[in-house]
């Protein structure tokens, strides 16, 4: 399966309109904050796939998993106003090669991306952690942009919280689906994944900055 899909295989508010749900994210509590533009290709078992022509029932190559079933889909236009968007409301964007994408990826602020350090290498000796992808603009050329216009948001769920491949390698983290009441009293107690935000999401940019700068001195960059 690796060579398949060619991976590294592990055993304040604005005035402005920034989102329109479709009838597929009515009755939702929460705004969308994390999925994937139309356009990003996911690992599937179709192969490097778009994410919007996924279906529920779909199978997707995730990080701890293997191969996991759409549960859910919810879509949303983002950026109506675009270019007109507030600037705390711009996407983030990943050059190709920063997080191990092919092609550049925009993600929203609080999307969650899984990244690899020494710095979080636990007892067990895994050096992987989720934080959003705010945390990391300035690291490897990742930075906010003005949308230049609207765009469709993707969110697929699955039976709990995953990490999926997006454009070749970027781990992408996909939440549990707190859009229902009960769930969303729930808080997804049992989420797999820790999603690192505010300093300590920043702490840890700034230690594969500092990661970086030495790699690049111990090849002679």
């Amino acid at each position: 399966m690796d060579k398949m899909f060619g991976l590294d295989w592990k055993t304040q508010q604005s005035p402005r309109r920034s989102a329109e749900m479709t009838g597929a994210w009515d009755g939702g509590l929460v705004a969308p904050g994390h999925g994937l533009m139309a356009g990003t290709r996911v690992a599937s078992n179709l192969g490097w796939r778009p994410i919007e022509a996924l279906a529920v029932g779909d199978k997707v190559l995730t990080f701890d998993h293997g191969m996991q079933p759409i549960a859910q889909i919810r879509r949303a236009h983002l950026w109506l106003d675009a270019p007109d968007t507030a600037e705390g409301l711009w996407p983030v964007v990943v050059p190709a090669g920063a997080l191990g994408n092919r092609e550049e990826l925009t993600l929203l602020p609080d999307q969650g991306v899984m990244v690899e350090s020494d710095a979080v290498t636990d007892a067990q000796g895994d050096p992987f952690a989720v934080l959003t992808a705010r945390a990391l603009v300035g690291v490897r050329g990742i930075a906010r942009r003005r949308p230049m216009h609207r765009v469709e948001l993707i969110a697929i769920y699955f039976a709990a919280d995953e990490v999926i491949y997006a454009e070749g390698g970027a781990l992408i983290h996909c939440p549990q689906d707190l859009c229902t009441l009960d769930r969303f009293l729930e808080g997804g107690a049992d989420a797999r994944y820790v999603v690192l935000d505010g300093e300590a999401a920043e702490d840890l940019a700034d230690f594969i900055a500092i990661e970086d700068q030495f790699a690049a001195q111990a090849m002679g960059v």
